[in-house]
């Protein structure tokens, strides 16, 4: 896409939020983007609303996969919200349920005040981490198994084709790498079957101590739209040793498990699995094009799995 599709795409896309608020009873009067790379972010100005709008997305699109992908996404939030733990909550001042309007899908938030030394996806100590996840353990709701490795993955994985750099045989590698890592992680049986005695349980899905918004009450989990069941390891993959040696004195100080060896390579193998498959979205976020070149070349470099 061209800058000034880009731009068009993201007014698009407001519109359709302000238009969307307005029908849930907001009054907006001056919209503002605070954030747009794979989300426009828009607040509804003078509402304390937040909507976000999914532009570019690694999951399924399909209308009704997406939809409950957002549901599940406001009912951990709402869930963790009301047990205390310090997350960024769905708005109170419209129903808890995604909206589609004009071809977007969107969530409403409540606006979190932001401190100034906040940075997007600066990461924070990795006991944050494992408080969440101390947290989720009791979360009650039934969720998908590793769903960012296998719903959407497996579509880009198909539709991978020559282009920047990647070349035909690395696709021959991406794809017969997938289908070996897809035959351990498909499902909770398949898992366990390869990692017997290995739990799983509630997980954010996308690194969560890097998704966290600074405020000036302190640290606030957000971003819980890749929300799924799996080893805590999926959520620390690619964080490097540094991270995982602090993530394992944590949850050993609070009497959780430590991380396993092998889980772990196995969960960053489907990451790295994942940054290949992103190349099918650069056209839509043409940014994503020198990161993902510097992720194939880590991704060559590391041993096949299995």
């Amino acid at each position: 896409m061209t800058p000034e599709e880009l731009a068009e795409r993201t007014r698009r896309a407001t519109d359709a939020a302000v238009a969307a608020g307005r029908e849930l009873g907001l009054r907006i009067e001056q919209p503002t983007v605070l954030h747009d790379v794979f989300s426009v972010v828009v607040h509804l100005r003078p509402q304390p609303v937040v909507a976000r709008i999914p532009v570019v997305s690694t999951a399924n699109l399909q209308p009704d996969r997406q939809n409950a992908r957002q549901q599940r996404e406001l009912d951990v939030a709402a869930w963790l919200d009301a047990h205390g733990v310090p997350v960024v909550p769905p708005s109170a001042r419209v129903p808890r349920r995604p909206v589609r309007r004009d071809g977007f899908a969107m969530t409403f938030w409540e606006l979190a005040d932001v401190a100034e030394d906040h940075e997007p996806y600066r990461g924070v100590d990795l006991s944050y981490s494992v408080t969440l996840h101390e947290a989720l353990r009791d979360y009650p709701a039934e969720l998908p198994f590793l769903s960012p490795f296998n719903d959407g993955l497996p579509e880009m994985i198909a539709e991978l084709r020559p282009q920047r750099g990647l070349t035909t045989s690395d696709i021959e590698r991406a794809r017969a790498e997938f289908d070996r890592l897809r035959a351990v992680l498909a499902d909770r049986e398949s898992f366990h079957r390869a990692f017997a005695g290995v739990p799983v349980q509630p997980v954010q899905g996308d690194a969560p101590s890097h998704n966290v918004i600074r405020t000036r009450a302190g640290i606030l989990f957000s971003d819980f739209e890749d929300i799924t069941c799996g080893p805590v390891e999926w959520d620390l993959a690619m964080l490097g040793e540094e991270a995982i040696t602090a993530y394992d004195r944590a949850a050993h100080e609070r009497g959780l498990r430590r991380t396993d060896p092998e889980v772990l390579r196995a969960m960053e193998s489907a990451r790295r699995l994942q940054f290949v498959g992103c190349f099918t979205l650069i056209p839509q976020l043409p940014i994503l094009a020198a990161p993902l070149t510097e992720a194939l070349d880590d991704w060559r470099a590391t041993p096949e799995f299995g």
